[in-house]
C-alpha cells in the first residue's frame, strides 16, 4: 500500500470494507471481528471519523497491542500491519472460519456500523444465506482491461467525489471492486456489475424490465423495456421511463406554478435501487421489474427478503444481501445510511400526498406506489388525458399529431421539419422537439448522442395513446 492509496481511502469515507479510528480503543477488537466475519477491509489508526488524520505513534508497543488483541479472537484473526506517513493500515483477512469472536461476543459490519449478532444468528446466516457472498466473490471470466468500461468507471468517480488523477487500478481494489493477484487485476462480482462493457456476459440476470400496461393487469401491455447498462445506467433508465408515462399537475401559489407529479419520484427512485441493491443475485431466472399500471406502480425484486427480516421489521431492521454493492451505491449517494429507505419512501409519499406504499412478499419482494388523488383529480388517468385548468379533454395540435404519427417509424429531423413546413433546425428542435421530448411523447433513439447525424426520433407509448385519442375526437 502506498501513500496515494491512503489518500484515496481518506477521501472514500468509512464503509463495509473501511473504518476510521482515533487510536486503539476497548472496541478495536470488535472492529477486528467484524471485518474478518464480513469481507475482511482496513482499519485507519490515527484517523478522525470525518477522514482527517490526527496521526498516532508508531511504536513497538502500539504494534505488539495489534498483535495480540488479533492473536486473542477466537479463531485468531489474521492481520497486516503498514506505516504510511501518521497512520497505522491495519489490514483484516476475510476469515475462513467464520464465526469470529471475541471477548465481548459476535460482530460483522453493515455498511459503516459495527453491528453485533449472537453466534447462532451469525453461523445460521452465512450457512443458509449464501448470497450475501455474491457480490464479493471474485468473477475469473472478467478480463481486466478487456472488459472493462472506462466510461462508466469515469461516471462513477465523478459522482463519488474522488478528486485528483488516482489510477483507475489502484481506485478499484481501494474499493473493493477488485484485488490484485499475481500482477493482475481480477475484479469481483460487484465490480463487475458497475463497470463491465457487457454485463449481461457474465450475469444474465443483471438487468431490469420496465413495463407500461393499458390497465390494471398485465393483459394488454403498451410498452416494454429492457435496461442492460449496467446497475447505475439501469436505475437511472427506470426512473425515466417512469417520468415518461406518468402524468405532471400543477398547482398555482403565490403567482408561481408548481409542479405536481403523480407520483412520489424520490421515493420511487430509492425503490428501485433498494430492489437492485437487495435482490438475491444468485437467482439467474428472474430480474428486478418496474411495472406502470393505470391505478398503481409495482417495483418487484427477485428472492423476497434476507434470511431474519419480517414485514414487520421494515423501517426498523436492516439486513442487506449485498453490502459491496450497497457501499458503491452510497458513495455516488444514490443510497443514504443503512436501514433508511423503507422510512424514507414512506416520507416521499406522506410528502408527495400520496397514500403510503405497501409492501408484500412471495418470493419477490414488491413495492406498490399509488398515485396522487390531487394529480388524478386534475389530469385523469393514462386513457383519459384531462386538461389542466378546466378538467376537459384536450390533444395535439394538428401539426403535433403528424409528428407524433410519423415517429411510429423511427423518423429523422429532416422528415420532421418537412412535415411541419420548417427550416431552422435549431428552433424546430427547441421548439417543437424538446417539448414532445420533455412531455414524455417522444423520444431519441440514441439519447447519449442528441446530436448525432444517425439520430431518429420515435413515439413513447404514452405519444401512441395521444394518437389514439386524437383519432377518437372529432376535428376542428
Amino acid at each position: 500500500m502506498k501513500a496515494a492509496d491512503l489518500d484515496i481511502l481518506l477521501q472514500e469515507g468509512e464503509g463495509v470494507m473501511l473504518e476510521y479510528k482515533e487510536g486503539l480503543s476497548s472496541s478495536f477488537a470488535r472492529e477486528l471481528v467484524a471485518l474478518a466475519n464480513t469481507a475482511g477491509g482496513r482499519i485507519l489508526l490515527g484517523v478522525r471519523d470525518d477522514g482527517t488524520v490526527k496521526g498516532i505513534a508508531d511504536t513497538n508497543q502500539l504494534r505488539a497491542r495489534i498483535q495480540d488483541i488479533a492473536r486473542n479472537c477466537d479463531p485468531p484473526v489474521k492481520i497486516l500491519l503498514q506505516r504510511i506517513g501518521e497512520v497505522t493500515v491495519v489490514t483484516v483477512r476475510e476469515s475462513d472460519a467464520k464465526p469470529v469472536q471475541c471477548s465481548d461476543g459476535y460482530f460483522w459490519r453493515q455498511g459503516a456500523v459495527t453491528q453485533k449478532l449472537s453466534r447462532d444468528e451469525i453461523r445460521d446466516l452465512f450457512r443458509s444465506e449464501g448470497a450475501i457472498r455474491f457480490d464479493i466473490s471474485l468473477c475469473p471470466k472478467f478480463r481486466y482491461p478487456q472488459d472493462f468500461d472506462r466510461e462508466k468507471y469515469d461516471a462513477w468517480l465523478r459522482l463519488s467525489g474522488i478528486t485528483g488523477r488516482p489510477r483507475a487500478e489502484d481506485v478499484l481494489v481501494n474499493i473493493e471492486a477488485a484485488e490484485r493477484s499475481g500482477g493482475k487485476l481480477i475484479f469481483r462480482n460487484a465490480g463487475v456489475l458497475f463497470f463491465a462493457k457487457n454485463v449481461r456476459h457474465f450475469f444474465n440476470q443483471a438487468y431490469i424490465t420496465c413495463l407500461l400496461a393499458k390497465g390494471a393487469d398485465k393483459v394488454h401491455i403498451l410498452d416494454r423495456k429492457d435496461f442492460t447498462g449496467g446497475i447505475v445506467s439501469d436505475i437511472e433508465e427506470s426512473l425515466r421511463f417512469i417520468e415518461r408515462n406518468t402524468r405532471t399537475a400543477y398547482r398555482i401559489e403565490k403567482l408561481q406554478r408548481k409542479d405536481i407529479p403523480e407520483y412520489p419520484m424520490a421515493a420511487l427512485r430509492e425503490a428501485i435501487t433498494n430492489a437492485v441493491m437487495h435482490r438475491d443475485w444468485f437467482i439467474e431466472g428472474a430480474n428486478v421489474f418496474v411495472e406502470i399500471y393505470t391505478d398503481r406502480i409495482e417495483i418487484s425484486s427477485p428472492g423476497g427478503l434476507p434470511k431474519g427480516m419480517k414485514l414487520s421489521d421494515l423501517g426498523r431492521k436492516s439486513v442487506r444481501r449485498n453490502a459491496l454493492i450497497a457501499d458503491l451505491l452510497h458513495r455516488i449517494t444514490f443510497i443514504e445510511k443503512a436501514g433508511t429507505g423503507i422510512k424514507r419512501m414512506r416520507d416521499e409519499a406522506h410528502g408527495q400526498s400520496c397514500p403510503a406504499p405497501i409492501f408484500e412478499e412471495n418470493g419477490f419482494f414488491t413495492a406498490i406506489f399509488y398515485p396522487n388523488p390531487e394529480v388524478r383529480a386534475q389530469v385523469g388517468t393514462r386513457d383519459e388525458p384531462k386538461d389542466a385548468q378546466d378538467g376537459t379533454k384536450t390533444g395535439p395540435s394538428r401539426d403535433q399529431a403528424r409528428i407524433l404519427d410519423k415517429c411510429l417509424y423511427d423518423s429523422a429531423i429532416g422528415e420532421l421539419l418537412a412535415i411541419a413546413g420548417r427550416t431552422n433546425r435549431t428552433k424546430f428542435r427547441d421548439q417543437v422537439i424538446n417539448p414532445l421530448i420533455d412531455a414524455g411523447l417522444i423520444e431519441m433513439t440514441i439519447p447519449d448522442k442528441p446530436r448525432s447525424s444517425k439520430q431518429r426520433y420515435r413515439t413513447t407509448a404514452a405519444g401512441r395513446s395521444v394518437i389514439e385519442n386524437y383519432e377518437k375526437e372529432p376535428q376542428p
